[in-house]
C-alpha cells in the first residue's frame, strides 16, 4: 500500500503514540508528490487529535466497541476512518471505509473484519455527531471538544465555565499563520503583493502595521518568500512579550530561551537592527536554528549560542538593558496550533515550576540597573505563571513588577497579563514586566 494520505496519518498518529513524536514533524516526510494528498493527511491527523475522545464517544454509541479495549493499531485505523465519516464532507463514504480496512490488513491483519464491521455501522451515521451526555459541565466539556478532564476542571477554577469553553472552542479551531514582515528587506505593501500572485489568503493583523494573517500556504519553508527572508513566522501574542519588553536601538538585550527565534528577530526589527542581541538555547543544535534564521532574515545584531538559562554565567552580569524570559511551560496556551499538548501527562507538569522561577532568578542577575526582566509563558496556567512572579519577588525585593502597553483590547497589567487562547484570535500568552530598582 502506498503512502497516501490516509496512511500518512495512521504512520503519524501512531509515531506519536509511540514515542510521543511530533505528529507534524512526522507528515513533513509524508505523502508530497501530491499537495492534495499531504493537505488530508495533515486535515485528518488534526482533526482526529482535536476530535479524540468525541471519536471515542462515536465509536461506542454507534458500533457498540470501546476504543480502549482494542489493540493501539485498530484504534488509531478507527479514529482516523471515523474521523473522515463524521467530519469530513467531501470524502466518500466508501473510500473512508474501504481504506481504513485497507490500513487493517496491512498493520492489523487480524482484525480487518472487525473494522470493516465498525466502520460499516459508523458510516450509517456519516455526518451526524452523537449526542453528549455526562454528569456535569465540565465532563461534557471534556467530552465535546476532547480535552482531559483534569484540564477542564483546572481552567474552569480559574477562569469560570464560560470563558473555558471559549477557550477550548478556540483550541479546536484553525488558525492563520502570522507572517511578520521583515522590515529590513521589504514592506507590508509589496509582500502582500508578492503573495497575493499565488492565491494565499491574506489578512492584516489588527495589531501590527507590519504584520498579516496568511491562510492556504502550503509548505511555508518552499515558499521564495520565506527562504529569502522577507518574512518569518510568530503570532501576535509572542510578539507582544518583545513589545512590551521596550527594547530600542543600540540597547543590549539577552534571549535566554531563544529557539526557534522568533523573540530574538522582533527585538532585532524593533531594534532597527542596531543593539546586541545574545540568543541562547541549552542545545546547540537549536542555537544553530536562531543564527541560520537571523542569517536569512538579514539580522547582523544577533549572537547565537548554546547556553544554560539557569546557570549563572559571570561574563553576563548586569550586562543587558532587557532579558527576555519565554520560559519552557505546559503549551496550553498554543494548543489550536499543536492540538496534541492537551494530552501531556500532567505529573510530568509538576517540575514545570521549579525550572521556570530557577530561569528567572538566575536571568535577574543579568539586568542592569533601571533595565527589565520579561517573563512570558504560552500557557494559561496560574501555577506557571502568577504564581512563579509571586515566588520570585518573595524572594529577591530588587525588582518590581511594571505595567506595559499592548495594542487595544489588551492592557499591559502590572501584575502580569494573561491573554486567553481565542481572546482577539491569538494564541493564550502570560506577559510580566520587572523593573530592577
Amino acid at each position: 500500500m502506498p503512502v497516501n494520505a490516509r496512511k500518512a496519518a495512521y504512520l503519524a498518529l501512531t509515531a506519536w503514540r509511540r514515542r510521543g513524536a511530533r505528529p507534524d514533524m512526522v507528515l513533513s516526510t509524508g505523502p508530497d508528490s501530491d499537495p492534495r494528498e499531504r493537505a488530508l493527511a495533515q486535515t485528518i491527523v488534526t482533526g482526529v487529535l482535536q476530535n479524540m475522545f468525541l471519536l471515542d464517544h462515536a465509536l461506542l454509541r454507534y458500533a457498540g466497541r470501546d476504543p480502549d479495549g482494542l489493540q493501539p493499531e485498530v484504534r488509531d485505523i478507527l479514529r482516523l476512518s471515523a474521523y473522515q465519516l463524521l467530519f469530513l464532507d467531501r470524502v466518500p463514504v466508501h473510500a473512508a471505509v474501504n481504506e481504513g480496512v485497507e490500513l487493517a490488513r496491512e498493520f492489523a491483519p487480524r482484525a480487518a473484519g472487525l473494522v470493516n464491521a465498525v466502520l460499516r455501522k459508523v458510516a450509517g451515521q456519516a455526518g451526524v455527531l452523537p449526542p453528549v451526555e455526562a454528569a456535569s459541565r465540565e465532563e461534557a466539556l471534556s467530552l465535546r471538544w476532547s480535552h482531559p478532564l483534569w484540564l477542564v476542571r483546572e481552567l474552569t477554577a480559574l477562569y469560570g465555565a464560560d470563558d473555558t469553553e471559549k477557550m477550548l472552542m478556540a483550541d479546536n479551531r484553525p488558525s492563520p499563520i502570522t507572517a511578520q514582515v521583515n522590515t529590513l528587506k521589504t514592506t507590508p505593501a509589496r509582500l502582500r503583493e508578492a503573495l497575493e500572485s499565488r492565491r494565499i489568503g491574506i489578512s492584516d493583523c489588527p495589531y501590527f502595521s507590519d504584520a498579516l494573517y496568511l491562510t492556504g500556504t502550503g509548505a511555508l519553508e518552499e515558499m521564495d518568500e520565506f527562504q529569502k527572508g522577507l518574512f518569518y513566522v510568530q503570532d501576535a501574542a509572542a510578539r507582544f512579550a518583545v513589545l512590551a519588553s521596550g527594547v530600542r536601538p543600540g540597547e543590549t538585550v539577552l534571549d535566554m530561551c531563544a529557539a526557534p527565534g522568533g523573540k530574538s528577530f522582533a527585538a532585532a526589527l524593533q531594534m532597527e537592527n542596531r543593539g546586541v542581541i545574545r540568543a541562547f538555547d541549552i542545545h546547540e543544535k537549536k542555537a544553530g536554528l536562531v543564527a541560520r534564521g537571523a542569517e536569512r532574515l538579514g539580522i547582523g545584531i544577533i549572537e547565537a549560542a548554546a547556553g544554560d538559562a539557569a546557570r549563572f554565567d559571570p561574563t553576563l552580569e548586569h550586562s543587558a538593558d532587557a532579558v527576555l524570559c519565554d520560559v519552557p511551560c505546559s503549551g496550553f496556551g498554543v494548543i489550536r496550533k499543536k492540538p496534541e499538548i492537551r494530552y501531556k501527562d500532567p505529573s510530568e507538569l509538576d517540575r514545570l515550576p521549579r525550572v521556570q522561577l530557577n530561569i528567572l532568578k538566575n536571568a535577574s542577575r543579568y539586568v542592569k540597573s533601571g533595565g527589565k526582566l520579561v517573563y512570558s509563558t504560552c500557557t494559561v496556567l496560574k501555577r506557571e505563571n502568577e504564581d512563579v512572579i509571586r515566588s520570585f519577588l518573595e524572594t529577591d525585593s530588587g525588582f518590581e513588577p511594571v505595567g506595559f502597553s499592548l495594542p487595544a483590547p489588551f492592557e499591559g497589567k502590572k501584575d502580569g497579563t494573561v491573554i486567553l487562547p481565542g481572546q482577539g484570535g491569538t494564541d493564550g500568552f502570560f506577559i510580566c514586566v520587572l523593573r530592577k530598582k
